[in-house]
């Protein structure tokens, strides 16, 4: 008896690895065709699990999903929640990361009077504290904790905030948005 050979893995068996530009191109046309319903929320998810994997994967899709005009981040579907979820903790540090830049961005807009760009960061802010709110608890409460002492100039998250330029009132108001993660 002679030993088969085995398969050789296919393109669509090797796990996805975007390039950063790559992901949000391809996050944009899978939205698209999930609001038309040519994808379903099952399969949206099963796709997002695999952008979520890597880091430009994921950073790629936050972009589009959070800042774009698409309702996915206001009424996440089951199925792409636990794909999310199933992200572990570079979804909750961009999730985490993303809500102190928006926050710090509508603090900016505001002073420079940009209504339109405000209005947007205010909307990514919220999105992403729904999105924290519905992911894993334990690892959520550990990021967050990390970020509100980098507020405080405490920690690992300082060198975060610093490469930002975030002032201290911005880092006041980042550090009321990571509270409000937890009145809900």
């Amino acid at each position: 008896m002679t030993d088969a050979p085995s398969p050789q893995a296919t393109p669509s068996d090797a796990p996805l690895q975007p390039s950063f530009q790559q992901a949000m191109e391809i996050t944009a046309q899978w939205l698209q065709l999930w609001e038309h319903g040519e994808l379903s929320d099952e399969v949206l998810a099963d796709r997002v699990a695999e952008l979520v994997a890597s880091r430009d994967g994921a950073r790629g899709f936050f972009v589009v999903s959070l800042a774009g005009d698409s309702p996915l981040m206001d009424r996440l579907p089951d199925p792409v929640v636990l794909a999310l979820r199933g992200g572990g903790d570079g979804v909750v540090d961009l999730s985490a990361r993303n809500l102190a830049m928006s926050t710090a961005m509508t603090l900016h807009h505001g002073r420079s009077g940009d209504a339109g760009q405000r209005a947007g960061s205010e909307r990514v802010q919220q999105r992403c504290t729904e999105l924290l709110r519905l992911l894993e608890p334990a690892a959520v409460k550990i990021r967050l904790e990390t970020l509100l002492a980098a507020t405080d100039g405490q920690g690992e998250d300082v060198a975060f905030l610093d490469r930002w330029g975030y002032d201290a009132e911005q880092r006041a108001l980042i550090a009321e948005a990571v509270l409000a993660v937890a009145e809900a």
